[in-house]
């Protein structure tokens, strides 16, 4: 007998990068030519040496490292996240105004679960991050698109004319995944008070803020003294601390939304895992010069892809940031059909744009997201000369 399913669940896409990791099955790739796996956005090395050695000595040395701690995290955590982001915004937050979570997807979950229900409305700009599509769908909320067009950001007044009685709050990624889009200040500060005008959320994702190109704070949101009213700020510390496997993530929001938070995350982890925050603050108290290393890495490695695309005949750069380049490619063959052809014939992994467009919208068909972060100098020289090698 088989049983029923959610429908909301049986009629969401399957996890696009596991679904691209698939067309590797059966593939052999010849010594002199490894494959370019440019298809997800997370370190692939481990943690510096001396932020492993402190999770070991965590793990040999601290009973409470392996019990349940506090549902909303470790407070030692929460009050170091609030001060050093208070100090780098520019405002105020309170530690009881932050809650660890087990990587920024759940963070995300959480805060929409108590945001929004089946029938309610989230306004996504396109293209958007598919995990955030996926948990609307899978919980009957409407994933509102809103088109950015070729400069990938989002615009104010055009996502004022999409806001109706049931939209809940809109959310916004920058620096952008998959767009790789830096969203200036001025961008973000007329959708809070967009957001603040309709008395909706305006929920941004800032899990690539160290890799931010700008100096200084990217927004002047926390400046507000009623932030928390309106704001809720996503963190993510797999990417500045290379902690992908221990799932640590942050949100930043009022003290009455955090309570609703933690009957969330009651019901699904119980909490954080121990030795993850305990990496994670000890990263952010003793790895502040590594971290500013590791951005400059990355800055490099955006700087190395843009003048790559300069290679390129009709292919189109739409964005390049963070982690993700972000481009418009001249091939016939539609982007799916195309990224599973330069699994063969390139030895080249990438995601097609539609994974992150939705079916309506042609766009996606001429798209294509390349997360470079594991790329070094070599391999991005690697990678433009195979794609200038393919013949149309």
């Amino acid at each position: 007998m088989i049983h029923p399913l959610n429908p909301a669940m049986e009629a969401t896409f399957l996890p696009p990068v596991m679904e691209a990791r698939r067309w590797l099955d059966g593939m052999v790739f010849p010594e002199g030519r490894p494959l370019i796996n440019v298809s997800q956005a997370a370190p692939v090395d481990p943690p510096p040496l001396a932020l492993r050695q402190e999770i070991a000595r965590a793990a040999l040395e601290d009973p409470a490292a392996h019990l349940y701690g506090p549902v909303l995290g470790l407070p030692a955590l929460r009050a170091e996240v609030a001060a050093q982001w208070s100090a780098a915004y520019g405002g105020v937050v309170a530690p009881d105004q932050v809650a660890i979570t087990q990587g920024c997807n759940q963070a995300f979950c959480a805060v929409m679960s108590t945001l929004a229900g089946a029938g309610d409305e989230v306004i996504l700009p396109t293209p958007w991050y598919f995990n955030h599509k996926m948990w609307l769908d899978m919980q009957g909320v409407g994933a509102v698109p809103l088109a950015t067009g070729d400069g990938l950001i989002p615009d104010p007044e055009a996502a004022a004319q999409l806001i109706g009685p049931r939209t809940r709050a809109i959310v916004l990624v920058s620096p952008n995944n998959p767009g790789g889009v830096e969203y200036p200040a001025e961008v973000l500060r007329a959708f809070h008070d967009l957001a603040q005008s309709r008395g909706i959320a305006l929920v941004v994702d800032e899990t690539y803020r160290d890799f931010d190109s700008r100096s200084g704070a990217p927004h002047d949101l926390f400046t507000d003294p009623d932030w928390a009213g309106t704001l809720i700020q996503l963190y993510s510390f797999s990417k500045a601390y290379r902690l992908t496997g221990h799932r640590v993530g942050a949100i930043t929001a009022s003290a009455a939304r955090l309570a609703q938070v933690e009957k969330f995350l009651d019901t699904v982890a119980i909490c954080p895992g121990q030795l993850g925050q305990i990496a994670a603050l000890w990263g952010m108290r003793n790895l502040r010069g590594w971290v500013a290393g590791e951005r400059l890495e990355i800055l490099a490695r955006r700087a190395a892809m843009v003048q790559g695309f300069a290679r390129l005949e009709g292919w189109r750069l739409l964005g390049c940031g963070a982690y993700f380049a972000y481009v418009e490619h001249p091939h016939p063959l539609p982007s799916p059909a195309f990224a599973r052809a330069l699994v063969r014939e390139a030895g080249v992994l990438l995601l097609p744009g539609t994974m992150f467009m939705p079916a309506e919208d042609p766009a996606g068909a001429r798209q294509l997201r390349i997360a470079f972060a594991n790329v070094d100098a070599a391999g991005i020289g690697a990678l433009f000369d195979r794609l200038e090698r393919l013949a149309f």
